[in-house]
């Protein structure tokens, strides 16, 4: 899962190599103060969890009126 990171698919995806950083750390954090992950765990480590949530479309990053917005898919599993 780690190998995504080095494809420049994902950095298209999200727009941008600061935008994905960004994300990441932004929803890592989220994770680690107890948010409840997107995607099946599986014996994920936190960082393949994120990215496997980008992957699927599960969570974005936006701007509205200047101030980053971390959007999440709306149902949770």
């Amino acid at each position: 899962m780690i190998e995504a990171l080095k494809s420049e698919e994902l950095v298209d995806k999200v727009g941008g190599r600061f935008k994905l950083c960004a994300l990441i750390q932004r929803r890592l954090i989220q994770i680690l103060e107890g948010a409840r992950p997107l995607v099946e765990r599986d014996g994920k480590t936190d960082l393949e969890i994120v990215i496997a949530e980008i992957l699927e479309d599960k969570i974005t990053y936006t701007y509205d009126n200047d101030d980053a917005v971390l959007e999440e898919e709306a149902s949770l599993l």
